[in-house]
């Protein structure tokens, strides 16, 4: 039996991981060849000296001090992404004992797509020695130790070595005060245990540290291997006394039972070292992060709500502008039905922002890596928004009554659902404002997060809002009269459009049976309700048992697949950070764009701005490099990427120029020469297929 086909996650961490071990590989077989002899003069020079001189029956601490050259950095004791710790072998005096060596904080540094934790200033290791009470006191006791440690620059990695003979205070007198410097280098060790947890993404740590401890620039680094992604975003939140950090997992999963590692506070190297049990990890609190979240709440609110306004422009709400237009329509009926209208149309939209912005806070606290539109990624839900279109449909072209949304009657309770359909239908792209907005929500707590929610759906609502409550307005309205029935059969047609669209990204996000089957749900229930009409018991008893019959298989159609990236005039590579970190280092420009198939705004902008023969033109002028991510189903690299950049959703749209530098955040609506421009700009330069 064929394997079954891997989903996108899997082949993305796939590559990620072939990507990350040839680069590794390289670096051991680089290291392999320590035993040849030393260069000359080592990249990175080291010595070995002690505090004191030794004393029977206590602990000796030693430094093992490097000093790198300019442009050269040393390695962690979990090196990261590449590289390799350093090697000791000890040649001591009889019942001497070498104990762990205690490391500074040390920083994350990139490198063509990989996280290393390196040291690029002189630092030094402490190491502690026992001497036996019955052991030599002599300062000239023979304690020599061959290290061994893998010196780096940006371009090449060295394999060095040295032999290296305990000096002692007596033939350095200056070491007594430079001891104090290393020993307040080394992150101190808390004296409570911290707590961590698995979830199916990301590590979840609690680490017991004072509210009153600023964290400038907080980052973890965890100790043992293969347990946390080390490009991830990690994400900080506050609970009292205890911090919580959100770390997304590796590929492969290790589980170890307990965990060491350092939490490093800022970029200054200050930092404390903990150790952490499997344990409960509480639910995280105030966010710790990107500035995004130190925005005043009233500007976010009007970010919110500016935003949610605008969204009644963007071409996503399309689909659903034939409910908008009847409720626009039968609001110059009267005006106290006006004011009914408005205000059931605005809960219902208000509330399915808030349901949806809840969800998605409870899914984040839980560590699942999600964001805007989440519910879009989840094929089920797309089923049962192809079902309702359909029913939606029919009803609109007059084929039956739907009860639960009695459109073409009118009332409170149609306003209310068509403002619950609305917001869960016109809500999957962000637009301008709004990214900001939804951005900050997903660093702030759940308080001030599901305000921003409700302003955005409050944004949503305002026409309809206005014109309930402004009767200036309504009179703009054509009358009601014979022809809002024949509007409405007209509307069938764009909401037809949508169920249409729908079916194709239920193929595209559960396979063909998935979306066949899902059709047929929407179908087989207005066969039932025509054939009760008219008075055919046993069609409408068919179709029923057969659509219960769909309706208890759809979860087993779904296909766990990778979805085939659709064809592109610019011939993009699929986006991942090491793709972006290559892209970048070839010195050409590089265009990277995210989009969903259930994004209408970014199929517009496609079909408007990039599959266009004048953009592939001016690109290949300007030998610019092209990336797309595809969101359609959830990925946590992309989402962790988004948040980085402040939005909460697609399109995202970033222009990297030749020169290097942070990349230019395009407008989430894109003009026809809006990247014909940006390619001209730019010096001509070799065509993308060199």
């Amino acid at each position: 039996m064929p394997d079954a086909p891997r989903s996108p996650g899997a082949m993305q961490a796939s590559v990620s991981s072939l990507f990350r071990f040839l680069s590794a590989l390289l670096i051991l077989i680089a290291a392999g060849a320590a035993s040849a002899p030393a260069a000359a003069q080592n990249h990175i020079e080291a010595d070995l000296v002690a505090e004191h001189a030794p004393v029977p029956g206590e602990t000796l601490t030693v430094a093992l001090r490097f000093r790198p050259e300019t442009g050269w950095h040393g390695y962690w004791a979990n090196p990261g992404d590449a590289g390799e710790g350093m090697r000791l072998d000890w040649s001591l005096p009889g019942g001497w004992r070498a104990g762990e060596p205690d490391y500074p904080v040390p920083h994350a540094l990139e490198l063509i797509g990989l996280i290393n934790h390196v040291y690029e200033d002189p630092y030094a290791v402490l190491i502690p020695l026992r001497v036996p009470a019955d052991g030599s006191a002599s300062p000239g006791a023979p304690v020599v130790l061959d290290a061994q440690w893998l010196a780096c620059s940006d371009t090449l990695c060295v394999p060095e070595r040295a032999r290296l003979r305990l000096r002692y205070p007596q033939d350095t007198p200056e070491l007594r005060d430079q001891f104090d410097q290393y020993r307040a280098a080394i992150p101190p060790l808390i004296d409570r245990q911290a707590r961590f947890g698995f979830m199916r993404d990301a590590l979840r740590l609690a680490i017991p540290l004072p509210a009153a401890v600023d964290l400038a620039d907080p980052h973890v680094f965890v100790r043992q291997k293969d347990v946390v992604d080390y490009g991830g975003e990690q994400r900080f939140t506050r609970n009292g006394d205890t911090l919580i950090v959100d770390i997304p997992r590796a590929r492969p999963r290790g589980e170890p039972a307990g965990l060491e590692g350092i939490l490093a506070l800022d970029d200054d190297g200050n930092g404390i070292r903990f150790a952490a049990v499997p344990g409960a990890v509480p639910a995280g609190g105030a966010p710790v992060g990107p500035p995004a979240a130190d925005t005043p709440l009233l500007l976010l609110i009007g970010g919110a709500l500016l935003g949610g306004l605008l969204l009644n422009l963007m071409p996503c709400v399309f689909p659903i502008l034939s409910l908008k237009a009847l409720t626009l329509a039968r609001a110059g009926e009267s005006e106290g039905q006006a004011r009914r209208e408005a205000l059931a149309y605005t809960a219902g939209v208000v509330l399915a922002c808030l349901a949806l912005g809840a969800l998605l806070l409870v899914l984040r606290a839980g560590g699942e890596q999600v964001g805007w539109a989440f519910q879009l990624q989840e094929p089920l839900v797309v089923a049962g928004l192809l079902v309702l279109a359909t029913l939606v449909t029919a009803n609109l072209a007059g084929l039956y009554e739907l009860p639960m949304l009695p459109i073409r009657t009118g009332g409170r309770g149609s306003a209310f659902a068509t403002g619950l359909l609305a917001a869960v239908v016109a809500t999957p792209c962000t637009g301008p404002f709004m990214a900001a907005a939804l951005g900050a929500a997903l660093l702030l707590p759940p308080l001030p997060a599901l305000v921003l929610f409700a302003a955005l759906g409050v944004g949503l609502a305002l026409p309809f809002l206005a014109l309930g409550f402004v009767p200036a307005l309504r009179g703009w309205l054509p009358r009601p009269g014979p022809w809002m029935e024949r509007f409405r059969r007209m509307m069938a047609i764009p909401m037809g459009l949508t169920a249409l669209a729908l079916a194709w990204l239920a193929w595209r996000a559960g396979g063909l049976h998935f979306a066949f089957a899902a059709t047929a749900l929407g179908v087989l229930p207005i066969v039932a309700l025509i054939a009760r009409h008219r008075g055919n018991r046993m069609v409408m008893a068919i179709a029923g048992v057969v659509a219960l019959y769909f309706a208890g298989s759809l979860p087993f159609r779904v296909e766990q697949r990778a979805i085939a990236a659709q064809a592109s005039l610019l011939d993009p590579q699929p986006w991942s950070p090491e793709t972006l970190a290559r892209a970048r280092a070839t010195g050409r420009p590089v265009f990277v764009w995210f989009t969903a198939d259930w994004c209408l705004t970014c199929k517009v902008n496609e079909s408007v701005a990039i599959e266009r023969e004048a953009t592939r033109d001016a690109f290949a002028r300007a030998g610019v490099v092209s990336l797309r991510g595809d969101w359609t189903r959830r990925d946590p690299r992309i989402t962790r990427f988004l948040e980085s950049r402040g939005v909460a959703g697609v399109p995202l749209y970033l222009w990297y120029p030749a020169a290097g530098g942070e990349p230019e955040q395009l407008s989430q609506v894109l003009g026809p020469d809006t990247l014909v421009d940006l390619a001209k700009s730019q010096p001509v330069g070799p065509s993308s297929s060199d």
